[in-house]
């Protein structure tokens, strides 16, 4: 009877703790918050201001610290998150490094009321959940009920969907009752993430980073199937004045086959041909201004390029020729419907038919491809305006790779291969900024396997 007793009491206790943190793993603060509502949450302003900031510790021993921040307009009542971190502490004797908890604000875990402080009224309830603080779920009030929104980078992935209960129940509500009550109106598959999932991408980073002090740019250079240096626009040898040495020359659209050869290399034993890369997937009108650029103008190049070389990576895994209209490899989809801005809302333009998506967007889109193909690598043309000629044109000239995955704590990142060198993608976003990319798509793989001229 003992033994039964004391099994019951470490069941009640181990249930217990484990209830405080969401199914995710993530702290969770919902018993504090039931305490809170009187105090903190349905108070009055004046009321708060009288509060102490004060830190409170969940069952499980997680600690969350409770206080008001104010701007002009808002005031926000912030149950925050804490974590363990070193701080520097000053003395006589100088600097030293100690264990802290801090309490950032934006942790996952963290849950923060905003209202208004003219009305007092209450306008979002916000929960953070990953380890990107522009990632998040929000509750506001229409009528009797709550609806939900997702953003993603500032991007709503869902906006305004109906929850049936009232705002007030996201008072003490846990992340675990969010997902179940807004399962089947928000797409939580954007982002809920493994991060163990992505071994081919950061092996691909990995190899790709190794060999990039080897790399001179060389415009038009490319490696052929037989290893061959030729020109990527006529396929003829190139000449290197002082013949070739151990350095890896390579253009920016050669940058983008040398990856693809990794891939299929590893498959087949061989590399990619240049002439089925080059293949037109474009079709224009003739008669049309962008047709009669077309006859003079190579306006498609790089979109050419990387849906040729994404088609033929998939006929080598696959063991079957496809062709680029039948492949599957272009990435076409409309996950968000409107962007955050400081005057509101504004319709988003997602996928556009041979352009691709606004260089805008790019980061909120890649988040979404992460989560929802992992281990998937992306080829980008780059569609930029083109001022040498009068009007202006918009044309296809470079390309790149994009290398996205998720890091230990959730957090999404991204290297953008480039120019035969390996950048952030807010790195490239700033270059680009007044761009669209147009992206197909890769399987990553830990067999990844550069060409390499050895000394």
């Amino acid at each position: 009877m003992k033994r039964r007793l004391a099994f019951l009491v470490l069941f009640f206790v181990f249930t217990s703790v484990f209830a405080e943190y969401s199914s995710l793993g993530i702290p969770d603060s919902s018993d504090i918050r039931k305490e809170l509502v009187e105090t903190w949450f349905e108070a009055s302003l004046d009321e708060i201001r009288d509060n102490i900031a004060e830190i409170r510790s969940n069952q499980a021993g997680q600690k969350f610290r409770i206080s008001i921040e104010e701007s002009s307009s808002t005031y926000a009542i912030v149950v925050a998150a804490g974590k363990i971190a070193e701080v520097n502490v000053y003395s006589n004797d100088g600097v030293t490094r100690v264990p802290e908890y801090v309490y950032p604000g934006t942790l996952p875990g963290t849950w923060v009321l905003l209202k208004d402080k003219k009305t007092e009224k209450p306008l979002s309830i916000r929960y953070y959940f990953t380890g990107d603080s522009e990632v998040y779920v929000q509750f506001t009030q229409y009528g009797k009920v709550a609806l939900a929104d997702l953003i993603i980078f500032g991007y709503y992935a869902s906006k305004g969907s109906p929850t049936g209960v009232p705002f007030s129940t996201f008072y003490t509500a846990s992340l675990d009752d969010v997902i179940k009550l807004t399962k089947k109106s928000i797409p939580w598959n954007y982002v809920l993430v493994n991060n163990s999932l992505y071994d081919g991408t950061l092996t691909m980073i990995s190899e790709i980073n190794r060999l990039i002090p080897k790399i001179v740019l060389l415009d038009n250079a490319m490696y052929d199937e037989d290893d061959k240096l030729i020109n990527v626009i006529d396929g003829k040898p190139f000449d290197l004045i002082g013949g070739e040495d151990d350095r890896l020359y390579l253009s920016n659209a050669g940058c983008v086959k040398w990856v693809a050869d990794g891939l299929v290399f590893p498959v087949s034993h061989t590399r990619l041909k240049r002439g089925p890369l080059v293949q037109s997937t474009v079709n224009v009108n003739d008669i049309g201004y962008q047709g009669i650029l077309a006859q003079k103008n190579s306006l498609y190049f790089s979109l050419d390029w990387v849906r040729n070389i994404a088609s033929a990576v998939i006929s080598v895994n696959t063991g079957r020729k496809y062709l680029y209209t039948e492949s599957g490899v272009d990435v076409n989809i409309n996950p968000f419907s409107s962007a955050v801005t400081k005057e509101g809302n504004s319709n988003t333009i997602n996928y556009i038919k041979n352009t691709g998506y606004d260089i805008k967007l790019v980061k909120s889109l890649l988040y979404v491809l992460a989560a929802t193909e992992p281990d998937t690598v992306y080829l980008g043309a780059i569609r930029e305006v083109s001022r040498d000629v009068k009007p202006e044109i918009k044309v296809f000239n470079k390309c790149a790779v994009f290398l996205p995955y998720f890091n230990n704590d959730n957090a999404f990142n991204c290297k953008v291969f480039f120019n035969g060198r390996m950048m952030s993608l807010e790195d490239f976003i700033l270059i680009y900024g007044d761009s669209f990319v147009y992206f197909t798509r890769m399987r990553a793989s830990q067999k990844f396997s550069l060409y390499e001229k050895l000394e």
